[in-house]
């Protein structure tokens, strides 16, 4: 009985938001700072400026920061990353599948370099190159860092990095939807 439970809880865990779309596995162009060499930084073309339709996007985003993941979960109750993506953008006139691979096909696929806030950002967190995770595009900072929201399976809804040696090497592409 413990192992068809431990069997269950491994698939959900591998399938959270998972998908079955291959897609071809882009790195992130980065530069090394010379001031602290762990960390990578994009040469971001983020003008700074987001319309109001992108901050309001982004303001529901943040008012689910700290709910709980819930696997299809697309309520405060409980999000899984495509629940959150597609609820914050349905909540701003704008309709979205409602799962991950189904997104990964919605607008226009940009370089991670011309990402702003409001863009998707598209990952392969069960290795290979299959999306199974997304996230909103949050803030870039002054020296390119790339923050987006995201429900994660662990810590629920919060505001991650892909400077973040976990993200980075999972990142697959980013996607204009707005």
């Amino acid at each position: 009985m413990k192992n068809a439970i431990f069997a269950l809880l491994a698939l959900l865990f591998v399938v959270s938001c998972g998908t079955s779309k291959t897609v071809v596995k882009r790195s992130i162009p980065t530069k090394t700072v010379a001031k602290t060499p762990d960390l990578k930084t994009l040469e971001s073309n983020f003008s700074g400026k987001v319309n109001a339709q992108i901050q309001e996007v982004l303001k529901d985003a943040q008012k689910y920061l700290g709910a709980p993941y819930k696997y299809a979960g697309n309520t405060s109750a409980g999000f899984d990353c495509s629940g959150l993506v597609s609820k914050v953008f349905d909540e701003n006139n704008t309709k979205l599948p409602r799962r991950s691979e189904d997104q990964s096909n919605t607008g226009k696929e940009i370089n991670i370099r011309d990402a702003k806030p409001g863009d998707l950002v598209f990952f392969a967190t069960a290795g290979g190159s299959k999306v199974s995770h997304v996230g909103i595009v949050h803030d870039i900072g002054n020296n390119g860092e790339v923050k987006f929201i995201h429900a994660s399976t662990s810590k629920g809804v919060i505001i991650s990095s892909l400077n973040e040696r976990y993200w980075n090497k999972a990142y697959l592409f980013a996607r204009r939807v707005l």
